[in-house]
């Protein structure tokens, strides 16, 4: 079974128990600015775990990208990837432990043909916070799996969420494939670190909602979210020890690395992973409008980029060549993606111009290493922070100067980078997974206002490329070749101003996508709906509209709430991208 025909039977599979199939959301998550990527299924669903009503109903099963780089580091092994897609079945309200459990238990061995034999579980072992999940684990022994082979796990192998401050969470029981058939061991067992398991489905049963004060609460409703990974699952049910064997995720994408690094995968396996992994990632990224930069998303791709052209270097390529791995990505997931192919051609650009910068980058790294007596362990870790300077190539000019770098030390120098880092990123996630307050309702609408302001004075060749809201100003991206003038930013600012002057009433209405494209509503990522979609309208719904959009909000009741609005500044991020920061505030 290859990756496409997985996600198909586990569509099929979970639509013949009621469930609605849902688009798998954008990378960057569209109403949450408290976080960089979707890193799961749930940053969409966040509001409708809390109680709204989802369009699609209470039963939903998706595939949803993600991005996560959290482990980048251990990116390189046959198991580990920044980009992936995730299966997910769930229920807003619904089902629950019983069904869920149940229904997996149906799939991976009736309808993927696994082993039950060679299946284990894992259930929460209970603390302070929450009891010992003795629910799972006999509805597990009930369905058969043995009781050797079910594993109580303490919160850090056993708990999901939240992704933030605060948010939803709970237990999890996750499903463990055995990849030996060999007597168990009692010193090896799921999530110590043992080879033989490996993790391919976690039932997430959201029960608790954790707050700023540290306290867990329950829910209005009881969630179940689960998540399968296709790369793992497929290499799994192809009985391979390694995902970039799956030949069509992985096929063309590793044969265009070696054919352009004139070696093999057998010979190069970290390095060629780490590049195939960091292109596939970075062309996803590249579709979703965000530019290699110094800053959050753009940081993050850069990094991707000059991460797997520093590998390329070690294996002797010093000339761009990650735009034809970009080609080979884009060609494995054109069909399912097809918005890859329509933007090809910034996607490579956006690569080639990285590539191109990070060649200067290295040449001045080179200049610079020239100028330092003494190479050890603290300045071939600064030569790697400033310039991207590879370990490896740094070690090489130090052995033909007779010196020596401290590998132990430039780790150590590295973990302290690392841990910074992390901390930092963490601090995307203050005051929560998703961030409804009242002032970032109030700038999303605003978006709307100055998404329509755009178009009514530019013209309709203006499209959202993207946006990100704080609770302080919203910042608008939007298809333009140049930048507006000052008497044009006028215009704009004035004209959504006066429809917040007018207090006009939002409304909501569920409609079928096409239906809403029909009545005017504003779509310009068609792959991420589904049939039902929310339509917000800033005005008379069945007449002299100002906006109509589809959006999954949060949105005021009505404009008068938003403010004044002022329009801080304008950017050029690319070469028909316009980028407008704007606030309500006073100040």
């Amino acid at each position: 079974m290859n990756s496409r025909e997985l996600i198909k039977e586990y569509i099929k599979f979970f639509k013949s128990k009621g469930h609605t199939r849902i688009s798998s959301a954008p990378l960057i998550p569209e109403n949450d600015p408290t976080v960089l990527f979707t890193t799961a299924g749930m940053h969409p669903l966040v509001p409708y775990l809390l109680g709204e009503k989802h369009p699609a109903g209470k039963r939903l099963v998706d595939l949803q990208i993600c991005v996560r780089t959290d482990d980048i580091d251990e990116v390189g092994d046959a198991t580990h990837h920044t980009f992936f897609e995730m299966l997910g079945n769930w229920s807003l309200g619904d089902y629950w432990k019983k069904e869920s459990l149940s229904w997996s238990w149906e799939f991976v061995t009736k309808h993927l043909g696994l082993d039950p034999k060679r299946i284990w579980v894992s259930c929460f072992s209970g603390d302070k916070d929450a009891p010992r999940d003795e629910e799972s684990a006999k509805i597990w022994e009930e369905i058969g799996v043995a009781k050797e082979r079910i594993v109580l796990l303490p919160k850090k192998d056993n708990w999901w969420g939240p992704a933030g401050e605060s948010g939803p969470c709970g237990p999890d029981s996750e499903i463990y494939f055995d990849t030996t058939d060999s007597p168990h061991s009692d010193n090896c067992i799921p999530s110590d670190g043992c080879p033989r398991f490996v993790e391919i489905w976690n039932n997430v049963f959201l029960q608790y909602r954790k707050t700023k004060t540290g306290k867990f609460v329950a829910l209005k409703q009881k969630n179940v979210d689960t998540g399968m990974g296709v790369d793992r699952t497929t290499a799994v049910l192809q009985g391979l020890d390694d995902d970039y064997k799956v030949k069509d995720l992985w096929g063309k994408i590793i044969s265009a690395i070696e054919t352009s690094l004139e070696t093999s995968y057998k010979e190069n396996k970290k390095a060629i992973r780490i590049i195939a992994d960091h292109t596939r990632a970075s062309v996803f990224i590249a579709a979703e409008g965000v530019y290699p930069s110094n800053k959050q998303r753009g940081y993050i791709l850069r990094r991707l980029i000059r991460r797997a052209l520093r590998y390329s270097r070690i294996l002797g390529k010093n000339e761009p060549f990650l735009s034809k791995i970009a080609e080979a990505v884009i060609d494995t997931f054109a069909k399912d993606y097809p918005y890859l192919v329509e933007q090809r051609g910034q996607i490579i650009n956006k690569i080639s111009e990285e590539e191109e910068r990070f060649a200067k980058t290295i040449s001045r790294g080179l200049k610079e290493i020239e100028k330092i007596d003494k190479l050890d362990a603290r300045s071939a870790f600064l030569l790697y922070e400033s310039y991207g300077f590879p370990l490896e190539l740094t070690q090489e000019i130090a052995k033909e100067k007779g010196q020596r770098i401290n590998k132990k030390q430039f780790e150590e120098e590295f973990d302290k980078h690392k841990n910074l880092s992390r901390t930092s990123a963490a601090g995307m996630f203050k005051g929560g997974l998703v961030d409804h307050s009242e002032e970032v309702t109030k700038l999303h609408t605003a978006t709307h206002l100055l998404h329509a302001a755009l178009r009514k004075i530019l013209g309709t060749k203006v499209s959202q490329k993207g946006s990100n809201i704080t609770s302080d100003r919203l910042r608008f991206d939007f298809s333009y070749d140049h930048k507006l003038s000052d008497d044009q930013l006028t215009q704009v600012e004035d004209l959504v101003n006066e429809q917040i002057k007018k207090d006009l009433k939002v409304t909501l209405k569920i409609e079928n996508y096409e239906q809403a494209q029909r009545q005017g509503a504003l779509a310009f990522f068609k792959e991420r709906y589904g049939e039902k979609v929310k339509v917000y309208t800033v005005g008379n719904p069945k007449g002299n509209y100002f906006s109509k959009e589809i959006c999954a909000g949060p949105h005021v009741s009505s404009t008068g709430e938003i403010g004044r609005v002022r329009i801080l500044k304008q950017e050029k991020v690319g070469s028909d991208v316009i980028r407008i920061y704007a606030t309500n505030k006073s100040d």
